[in-house]
């Protein structure tokens, strides 16, 4: 992350991480502020074994950004709406707006859980143990919405079709 005040939001992308047993890193790295410490983490993450890299920042968002053009990883991008955004499409379409051969796979403004379970998915890609969390993981979230179908079924509404 760009700055220790995405810490709260950024812990959703650990939490989706831990519960799919999966090891991680957590850091911060500035693109702005410590370019330096930011371009050796980032061109030496695949050589220490990381298979993905998520990059939460807010602002200008350029980490993300950064961090793509120096690894050979997919990086997962995650816009973070900060206290000096607008709004937080500053760095929806910082993170978004990549130029052609230096891709960052964007999720949604705040979405770190989103990029924690894509992070997982792409890792299950190659590990069968993942892969079976991921699958089981994607029938309990259809599992709970048929359970929320057949609450709602038993709601007595007095102009329910019936």
């Amino acid at each position: 992350m760009g700055s220790a005040s995405d810490l709260p939001l950024m812990k959703e992308a650990a939490a989706v991480l831990e519960s799919f047993e999966i090891p991680f890193e957590i850091n911060v790295y500035s693109a702005h502020r410590t370019p330096d410490k930011t371009l050796e983490y980032a061109a030496n993450a695949a050589k220490r074994g990381l298979k993905v890299m998520i990059a939460g920042a807010g602002g200008a968002a350029h980490l993300p950004g950064v961090v793509a053009a120096l690894t050979p990883l997919p990086v997962i991008g995650v816009p973070v709406k900060s206290s000096n955004s607008l709004d937080g499409w500053d760095s929806v379409l910082s993170i978004l707006q990549m130029p052609g051969g230096v891709p960052v796979a964007t999720v949604a403004l705040n979405g770190a859980q989103n990029a924690g379970i894509l992070a997982a998915q792409i890792i299950a890609t190659g590990d069968p143990a993942v892969m079976k969390k991921i699958i089981a993981y994607k029938e309990s979230l259809r599992e709970k919405i048929y359970k929320s179908a057949e609450e709602v079924k038993k709601l007595d509404f007095k102009f329910q079709v019936k």
